[in-house]
């Protein structure tokens, strides 16, 4: 493809409020390029390399960042790096909840079904969200001890990192086990996306997040 040819990036999609870390770069015609780590930890260390070793380094003329809930330093790394790289670039910065993301990756590997989506939180718990077959979530996002979710969730399908666990309490249903992946963004409804990119915790935070590594200069902005 010549170089006149290719696409110009719509979106740089920044995802690392999970222990996985991802970041893409987007247009109409679908994935330009992108990244997928899964870490545990040090999103903090990975995401900038990863967002810098993108073509044209990422840039693009939105950005769209995951909110949470999910870790809280995770979940700071990558706001941080959205707003920084927004000033920089002049573009506007997008949020979307991360489980929203999780219940459209799973509609898209099974029919369209009512759905529990089940993740790591803080403390032993669960951060637990559910979600009708267009994806419109069904009940608020909540915080839970895990017997209290096997108890509360009633959905056939449940998706998310802790989906095995919670359908092995429950003793009933099906387990999609999935974390949250930017490359797979395009299949988030556009009611999604949210404005107001205020951090989605689920909780109170467990943590404080070190001093700013991040800034627009050490992507080459």
């Amino acid at each position: 493809m010549a170089a006149s040819d290719t696409p110009v990036p719509d979106t740089l999609v920044i995802d690392s409020a999970t222990e996985a870390c991802s970041v893409a770069l987007l247009t109409g015609e679908g994935l330009i390029a992108g990244d997928y780590r899964l870490l545990g930890r040090g999103h903090a260390e990975a995401l900038v390399p990863m967002i810098a070793a993108l073509p044209g380094k990422g840039r693009a003329d939105r950005i769209l960042v995951a909110l949470g809930p999910g870790s809280f330093t995770g979940v700071r790394v990558g706001l941080a790096a959205a707003r920084a790289l927004g000033l920089a670039w002049g573009v506007p910065v997008l949020g979307y909840p991360t489980l929203a993301l999780i219940a459209a990756m799973a509609r898209a590997r099974e029919a369209a079904q009512d759905l529990a989506v089940v993740t790591t939180g803080g403390h032993g718990e669960w951060f637990v969200e559910t979600f009708d077959a267009q994806g419109r979530s069904t009940a608020p996002l909540a915080s839970l001890r895990p017997d209290a979710a096997a108890a509360t969730v009633s959905e056939a399908l449940v998706v998310g990192s802790q989906a095995e666990a919670l359908v092995a309490a429950r003793g009933t249903g099906r387990a999609l086990p999935l974390l949250p992946d930017a490359r797979e963004f395009a299949l988030l409804p556009q009611a999604a996306l949210l404005t107001d990119i205020q951090p989605l915790y689920g909780r109170g935070p467990d943590a404080k997040l070190p001093s700013a590594k991040i800034a627009a200069g050490a992507v080459g902005a």
